[in-house]
């Protein structure tokens, strides 16, 4: 067998292979010989075929198989003596022409065939002890509990009917029947009865809520909305509609009184307790936001200290999936490059630079979790797909069977979690050092720094 290197560009190789055809030949003779213990023809008793006659009747497709089997090992030969760690599936051109292959299956000819690669590249790994990180870390104060539970009072909040005559305001809840129309037609999903409405909530359509200052009980009013551009349904984005609707009830916020009779509504034992778990929750919040940050600051760091060429293909994979979202994002919104204030061109730009950095880090983490022996057990698997079930009560089963049967929905779910044990296992290394900052500052956007 000769292998000979013929483009070594960047990160892309590629080789010329030649295979004799006495090569090919004895290992389709060792393989028929196998098959000769195991096949049933007629006229033959079990084992006692010869193997001239299996190669007249299998030989062609025993080839091909033999060949195909050959390729694969004689190419992991070739990257495994050279230390090569592929970026994406191996190329492989075979011979076209008819003859040739013919004559390559008939063992009369050698097997020449060429296979493309593109490398992970090799790379240092920065000294982890050398990192220092700032982790900001927020106390959960007695007002940010008090406003969470006035939060939750107002969320909870009772009505009660403001009598006949009664004209609505913002912040009023207005029971309404409407007829939904588009140029004189009533369309699907337009019909509602009894339907709530807090004036000021911003759950309807946008200008429906302001049209229903001023209603009275038994009122009947055309209100006049457009469906915004990004609206779900195709059929009515952006398109002029007319609501017919009356007005069955007018109602008036209640003051909550914030007290144990309240904190036993939402089945807690006291206020003391409603409090004690709005702390926690809280708490909860303020640490996934402190993490996030962290890891944001983690991930500058290696990108900083980890400088190499990214293979191309993967780049272009990245960009490809992130430029697909971006479109369509931008398409439902109804928005264009110029209401962002850039151009196509430059944001293609960007973005490919985003997705450079995704896939370097992404190299990167997965060199320091192969070197360190950092796994994802199925146990921290199948405790993800449980939180995934609880999220959709009543669907449970349908989750776990889903992702029990899909093992790419399974990889999804193992990705984030090898990730974080990385991270863990960086910070554990690193200078880790608290800083108190307020609520505002830990949910500060950093504009600049999206790429992440």
């Amino acid at each position: 067998m000769q292998v000979k290197e013929t483009v070594a560009d960047g990160l892309k190789r590629e080789f010329q292979v030649s295979v004799p055809a006495a090569d090919i030949d004895a290992q389709v003779d060792a393989r028929l010989v196998d098959l000769k213990d195991k096949v049933k023809l007629n006229g033959f008793r079990p084992g006692k075929v010869p193997v001239s006659h299996l190669k007249r009747v299998y030989g062609r497709s025993v080839a091909a198989e033999t060949i195909d089997k050959l390729v694969r090992e004689t190419n992991d030969g070739i990257f495994a003596e050279r230390g090569f760690r592929l970026a994406t599936e191996p190329k492989i051109t075979m011979p076209q022409d008819q003859k040739e292959v013919e004559d390559i299956l008939a063992g009369k000819s050698d097997l020449n065939y060429t296979v493309a690669i593109e490398v992970v590249p090799t790379f240092e790994l920065a000294d982890f002890k050398s990192f220092s990180v700032e982790k900001p870390v927020v106390e959960v104060s007695d007002s940010d509990v008090d406003d969470a539970i006035k939060r939750i009072a107002d969320a909870n909040r009772a009505y009660s009917d403001k009598g006949e005559g009664a004209k609505a305001e913002t912040g009023d809840r207005v029971t309404v029947s409407f007829v939904g129309k588009i140029d004189d037609v009533a369309f699907d999903g337009g019909t509602g009865s009894d339907i709530p409405v807090v004036i000021g909530s911003g759950s309807f359509i946008p200008g429906f809520e302001d049209q229903l200052v001023g209603i009275a009980q038994g009122e009947t009013r055309t209100i006049k909305v457009t469906f915004p551009a990004n609206y779900a349904s195709e059929t009515l984005a952006g398109k002029p509609a007319e609501f017919e609707t009356t007005a069955t009830k007018v109602e008036a916020p209640q003051e909550t009184t914030i007290d144990d009779e309240f904190a036993k509504t939402l089945g807690m034992e006291s206020l003391e307790k409603l409090k004690e778990a709005a702390k926690a929750r809280l708490a909860a919040e303020y640490a996934g936001a402190s993490r996030m940050r962290v890891k944001r600051q983690l991930l500058d760091r290696l990108d900083e200290t980890h400088k190499f060429e990214a293979p191309p293909s993967l780049v272009e994979q990245e960009f490809a999936v992130m430029w697909q979202s971006i479109n369509a994002e931008m398409q439902q919104n109804g928005k264009t490059f110029a209401d962002e204030e850039t151009t196509e061109e430059a944001a293609r730009e960007e973005y490919r630079k985003i997705a450079d950095r995704r896939v370097r880090l992404g190299l990167v983490l997965s060199e320091i979790g192969e070197k360190n022996k950092i796994q994802v057990t199925d146990d921290e698997v199948s405790r993800a797909v449980i939180e995934r079930a609880r999220q959709m009560p009543g669907r449970e089963k349908e989750v776990w069977d889903f992702y029990r049967s899909n093992n790419e929905a399974l990889a999804q779910l193992r990705a984030p979690i090898y990730e974080d044990k990385v991270v863990d296992y960086i910070l554990e290394l690193a200078n880790v050092t608290d800083k108190p900052v307020t609520r505002e500052e830990l949910y500060k956007d950093d504009d600049d720094k999206t790429a992440a």
